[in-house]
């Protein structure tokens, strides 16, 4: 997507500047390590075509766009150390450069440049503190929705629906305040920045059942991290929910011997993934991420036409059909 690719860029080379080396080193070399590493910059960059679509000045949306994006990668970082990840990006991850004590605090870091960076957005105060606020709270709810994803680890069962709210959590809720807040700095109306949080939660939440997806139908050079580690980790996807409940004697007694088994051989994956595709459970997923991509589409027929609103548009489309 040539637009995406464009913003991205123009994103890459602001974010630079706001990361700059501090002291220590050593800090700091792992703080930007990550973030600079690369990355789709989606959630930054729907936050200024959100500010575009509602009339808004995008480059006023950048700080915040940047606050998105440091979040979003203190999440990664803590993630892969508690899923005990290799890769991230083509890249050995932080912990494994840095080692895990250093990658914590690179974590914490970039949490709290996210807010010094966010009070650089030029809006008026009482904007900025609705934003900051919404911020924290976003950020709370993605530590929930991680703490759920660990203990359904653990659980022999999962529903769809306490999927669901994990997933809205744990992924959707930065995409939908990274929406809402660029409808807030572009001065959008009260109809316009609920749908446009909406366009966010349900482009979130295909966007994560196509990460899973691509978890198992995907290869690593192509990913840029692990390929299996949600079936090593034991992760509830569901792909697996459904994929328990439809498959027989034989096939689930397969699923729950290498599920959660962290030194599963691609050969058992390769098995779990066949049960994947014979209970169709592969197929259902693609199509409830399909379901959402449209609902997403349809939350912003409030907005009139704009050059922004069909890039939002096309953003739903590829979030489910990327290959990575």
């Amino acid at each position: 997507m040539a637009e995406l690719k464009q913003r991205s860029e123009f994103f890459n080379k602001k974010l630079a500047g706001y990361l700059k080396q501090g002291s220590p080193n050593s800090l700091y070399d792992a703080v930007r390590y990550l973030p600079l590493a690369g990355g789709k910059r989606l959630r930054p960059i729907i936050a200024m075509f959100a500010c575009e679509s509602v009339g808004g000045d995008f480059e006023v949306a950048l700080p915040f766009g940047v606050s998105l994006e440091l979040v979003h990668n203190f999440t990664l970082v803590h993630d892969d150390i508690m899923d005990k990840s290799k890769l991230r990006r083509n890249l050995p991850t932080v912990h494994a450069t840095f080692g895990g004590p250093l990658a914590i605090l690179a974590g914490d870091t970039l949490f709290a440049k996210a807010f010094e960076i966010l009070h650089g957005t030029s809006v008026e105060p009482s904007i900025l503190n609705e934003l900051s606020f919404n911020m924290s709270k976003c950020t709370q709810e993605i530590c929930e929705g991680q703490q759920l994803d660990m203990e359904f680890e653990k659980r022999k069962k999962v529903t769809e629906e306490k999927y669901l709210e994990m997933i809205e959590k744990k992924t959707a809720v930065l995409f939908a305040f990274a929406s809402q807040g660029g409808a807030i700095i572009g001065n959008g109306s009260l109809e316009e920045i609920k749908s446009l949080k909406n366009y966010g939660k349900f482009l979130g939440l295909a966007f994560q059942m196509w990460d899973d997806y691509l978890d198992l139908n995907s290869n690593e050079k192509k990913l840029g991290k692990d390929i299996g580690n949600d079936v090593r980790n034991g992760k509830k996807t569901l792909i697996v929910i459904h994929s328990m409940i439809n498959a027989d004697d034989v096939d689930k007694n397969i699923l729950v011997n290498i599920l959660g088994n962290k030194d599963a051989s691609e050969s058992d994956i390769k098995k779990v993934v066949n049960v994947f595709k014979k209970t169709g459970s592969l197929l259902y997923v693609k199509k409830k991420a399909l379901d959402f991509s449209e609902k997403a589409k349809k939350s912003l027929d409030v907005l009139r036409d704009s050059y922004a609103k069909t890039i939002l548009r096309e953003l739903a489309d590829y979030s489910i059909s990327r290959e990575k």
